[in-house]
């Protein structure tokens, strides 16, 4: 869809540090993360609520969103750079609820105790350069690939 931003990365015209992409989704890193490793996995078919998303569109983005937080997860075990002692899912759906893309997306956002991230709402993201993004997207990938092989 023209000016969705989802929808220009998803057509390879925006930047992006890509973690994993197959026919139905694709996943990068978010270029304003709460922490190093934040991830957005995202439908290729511009939807805008889960309303409009048929189901198993919904299943594989959740099962992606699975691997990727267990990737973050064995990265962050072989990469003391990237923390995570825990995980933390984010789906906003509407406006209401603070979805600022209108493009159906989950967070998936590394934890880890005293590290000031999102707690009842956006507590000050980060900007990153392209560089660190695509390095820590290098690191998920690898552990991605160990995992899913």
């Amino acid at each position: 869809m023209e000016g969705c931003a989802f929808c220009s990365i998803v057509a390879g015209q925006g930047p992006a540090s890509f973690i994993h992409r197959d026919d139905v989704v694709v996943a990068f890193l978010s270029h304003q993360p709460v922490n190093r490793g934040h991830a957005l996995v995202v439908p290729r078919e511009h939807v805008t609520c889960l309303a409009e998303m048929d189901e198993a569109t919904g299943e594989h983005l959740f099962r992606v969103t699975m691997r990727v937080a267990a990737a973050i997860r064995r990265a962050a075990t072989q990469y003391p750079a990237l923390r995570a002692d825990a995980v933390r899912l984010v789906l906003s759906d509407g406006r209401a609820a603070g979805q600022e893309v209108m493009h159906v997306h989950m967070h998936v956002i590394p934890r880890y105790s005293g590290d000031g991230g999102w707690g009842g709402a956006m507590a000050g993201p980060r900007r990153a350069s392209r560089a660190d993004l695509d390095a820590t997207a290098e690191e998920i990938v690898r552990a991605y690939r160990e995992l899913y092989r």
